[in-house]
């Protein structure tokens, strides 16, 4: 396991705004489109919900990526630019692979994708990265967990899905440390199934689906207040295994109401990985 990390100064809980989705039985689409493009969202209605947000730092030692759904860890990297394509796949895949088998106890992983994300908007357009998601949602569905792998890995799809597989995910911040719009991420164990509600997202080149999360006043949420570039959040989107272990959170970008005046936008990458037991 990575070492835990130190606590610093900050409340031991902020109020803050999560946006989620009003369930009204409407379908619900995002439509991504290319490097640098805004995704574009219809149906549904955004329902915005104060909530209290709780400081990680004070309890980092005790969640568990089967209980909770999540760990923060101190993990460093040796990627000096981020914004390097080439660097990320040399150099972060092989991390990302070590950390996630480390934490979860895989026996192989596969990382498959990843994303940088900042919430200023010249840098997204002249970098082609994405904007930062503010809205309550899981990243994989019942049905779009194991047809990621059969996308991705066709020819060994068919074995691979007869035993245990996760999806699990990778963020942390690229440069500076967060000051605005930090990720918040839900104890898994305050979840209900009921509070998913499915929405389609439409690629160029393929369908998905991901969870949009229904309000439920049980939701336990937590951030890492001013997140490090030596920090990451190791969490799940996905687990085939139905036994009373996590096997989804929740996760969103929020508006800091601690945030510092002139505060740097957040810059971070989120991986994912398929990972087989």
């Amino acid at each position: 396991m990575v070492a835990v990390l130190q606590q610093e100064t900050a409340p031991e809980a902020i109020e803050a705004t999560v946006n989620y989705i009003a369930d009204t039985g409407e379908k619900l689409f995002t439509y991504t489109g290319g490097p640098g493009s805004l995704d574009v969202r219809t149906g549904g209605t955004v329902d915005p919900r104060q909530v209290a947000i709780h400081n990680a730092r004070l309890a980092t030692d005790t969640f568990a990526l089967e209980h909770d759904g999540f760990r923060f860890v101190r993990h460093d990297t040796k990627v000096g630019d981020f914004f390097n394509e080439d660097e990320i796949r040399r150099v972060y895949y092989p991390e990302m692979e070590a950390l996630v088998k480390a934490e979860s106890g895989a026996a192989r992983v596969v990382v498959f994708d990843h994303t940088l994300r900042t919430a200023d908007d010249d840098l997204r357009e002249s970098r082609k990265i994405r904007e930062v998601v503010r809205r309550a949602h899981n990243d994989y569905t019942e049905w779009s967990g194991p047809q990621r792998v059969r996308d991705l890995l066709p020819d060994e799809a068919d074995e691979l899905l007869k035993r245990r597989f996760a999806i699990v995910q990778v963020w942390r911040p690229i440069r500076h440390p967060v000051e605005t719009f930090p990720l918040a991420i839900c104890d898994a164990r305050s979840i209900s199934p009921e509070d998913f509600v499915v929405s389609e997202r439409r690629y160029p080149n393929r369908i998905g689906q991901t969870y949009a999360i229904a309000y439920n006043p049980a939701h336990r949420w937590y951030w890492l207040p001013r997140m490090r570039r030596d920090e990451a959040l190791v969490f799940k989107v996905y687990d085939s295994l139905k036994d009373g272990r996590a096997r989804w959170s929740a996760h969103t970008a929020f508006e800091d109401p601690t945030s510092p005046p002139h505060a740097r936008p957040r810059e971070s990458i989120e991986i994912r990985t398929l990972a087989f037991f």
